[in-house]
């Protein structure tokens, strides 16, 4: 049993928004899958940090979660800046259910216990949270991601953190959400969002203050998940 991520599939096999005009992305579902069926075994997990589908509606979700749901292992969901289909947690766990998607799960206000770790975490926000409605979205946030790490305690695994936007981007900190990962003494901190050649060079990745940050964007990891544990 192993536990893997990757972020920011941006599906749209049930929608009209394809990926392949951006550089890198040429062929990308069939390069995923391909990838995916390489590595991940059914006894695995595999964490997708938000940007799942471009659907915007839940019942737009029904093939590209098919396609998820095909893949080998268990996948947990969290939510990202353009899953306009996410609902709350009792809509999606209904569809899940009535379509037979049992090897998907949802993140939010909750955590899941993998192979000793607890699997948190949240959407987060921007780095700087400047306006009034950014500062109460941030907040809102906060409260998910402590919400999430809490339960995680309680389940007795080592915490370990994924979000979508990243806490820092290069020598940028978001303090307010870092503060609570050092709070609840997360080791490693996984988020996405961050896509092409020139943004990806800016991103943090490694040690800050005993926190092991990574990156997970679909083209970041040229769409291979990349090994938790």
């Amino acid at each position: 049993m192993a536990l893997y991520a990757i972020a920011d599939l941006h599906l749209s096999l049930g929608t009209d928004k394809p990926m392949d005009i951006f550089s890198g992305w040429n062929d990308y579902v069939e390069r995923l899958e391909k990838n995916w069926k390489s590595l991940i075994t059914q006894d695995d997990t595999v964490v997708i940090p938000g940007d799942i589908s471009w659907a915007m509606k839940l019942e737009e979700c029904y093939e590209d979660f098919n396609f998820i749901d095909k893949l080998p292992g268990k996948k947990i969901f969290l939510k990202g800046n353009h899953d306009y289909w996410w609902a709350t947690k009792s809509k999606i766990d209904a569809f899940l259910s009535e379509n037979g998607f049992d090897t998907i799960s949802v993140l939010f206000n909750n955590s899941y216990l993998i192979d000793g770790f607890s699997v948190c975490g949240t959407r987060g926000w921007f780095i700087e949270s400047e306006s009034d409605n950014d500062v109460k979205v941030l907040n809102r946030e906060l409260g998910r991601l402590r919400a999430s790490l809490q339960k995680g305690k309680e389940l007795g695994g080592e915490l370990v953190a994924f979000l979508h936007y990243p806490p820092i981007y290069g020598n940028q900190k978001c303090c307010e959400i870092t503060d609570i990962l050092l709070e609840y003494k997360v080791k490693k901190c996984y988020y996405g969002h961050i896509h092409g050649a020139s943004n990806i060079r800016n991103a943090f990745e490694g040690d800050c203050d005993g926190i092991d940050y990574r990156l997970v964007s679909c083209d970041k990891l040229k769409f291979m998940p990349i090994l938790v544990r």
